[in-house]
């Protein structure tokens, strides 16, 4: 990795983290971290960048020293010795419950509800960078091109759930009436939702009002803070 550029990139990669997301979390955009990733980090972000990476500023502008607070080239940790708060930071893999729609045994609709004894691993600098508590946070799977794509079907995706308090635009999960959903959420006037998918040529629009949140038990899960990276758009091999 000769460049910060390289090395950002790389952290990144290891906590699974879109370069679209870190741009939001960072108020840049898309473009602005592309540019870093070629041409290297500005030297003014690179404290900032370090800091919410965990990873020292040195290594991070240069590549030289120890990558993480605390760690040395010259010695390792003895046998037992429990690691730094740093690096259990940056290398630590969290569980997460995973919720979907279950049949209800009583009546045969569905309902969200968590699949015991299933779990997804995601690193803690992920949970860290979005700040995110853990007891809060859930994983739920993506079903339809709805969000395509942004999102695409079959992706696992994680949900804040201390966080139900709509920022226009912002992506959530909801139940609507027992059905799992993932959409753009706008607030209306009157208590009223807006929701949107991204795939909105052929997903129109839906507007709720007050009454109709209640009367179809619409109920907000979550702010989506993740979520994995699936290509299911390959174009078949063609023969030359």
């Amino acid at each position: 990795m000769k460049t910060s550029g390289d090395r950002l990139r790389a952290l990144l990669r290891e906590c699974h983290l879109s370069a679209t997301d870190f741009a939001a979390n960072r108020k840049v955009t898309p473009q602005h971290v592309n540019n870093w990733f070629k041409r290297g980090i500005p030297v003014a972000r690179i404290e900032e960048v370090a800091e919410l990476l965990s990873v020292n500023s040195a290594w991070l502008r240069s590549g030289e020293g120890p990558k993480h607070p605390g760690a040395s080239r010259e010695s390792a940790p003895l046998l037992g010795t429990p690691k730094p708060k740093a690096e259990r930071s940056v290398r630590e893999e969290l569980e997460m419950p995973v919720y979907t729609e279950l049949q209800t045994q009583s009546s045969g609709r569905t309902a969200v509800g968590e699949i015991h004894n299933h779990k997804v691993r995601l690193s803690r600098r992920v949970l860290e960078t979005m700040d995110v508590e853990l007891h809060n946070a859930i994983c739920v799977p993506m079903v339809g091109n709805s969000m395509a794509d942004k999102i695409q079907d079959g992706s696992l995706i994680g949900i804040d759930r201390g966080r139900v308090h709509i920022i226009d635009g912002e992506i959530y999960a909801l139940e609507h009436d027992g059905m799992l959903r993932v959409k753009y959420l706008y607030r209306l006037p009157g208590g009223g939702l807006r929701l949107r998918s991204h795939n909105c040529s052929e997903y129109p629009d839906e507007i709720f009002s007050a009454e109709d949140i209640q009367a179809q038990h619409i109920h907000i899960l979550g702010w989506v803070f993740w979520w994995s990276t699936l290509n299911n758009r390959r174009h078949p091999a063609t023969l030359r």
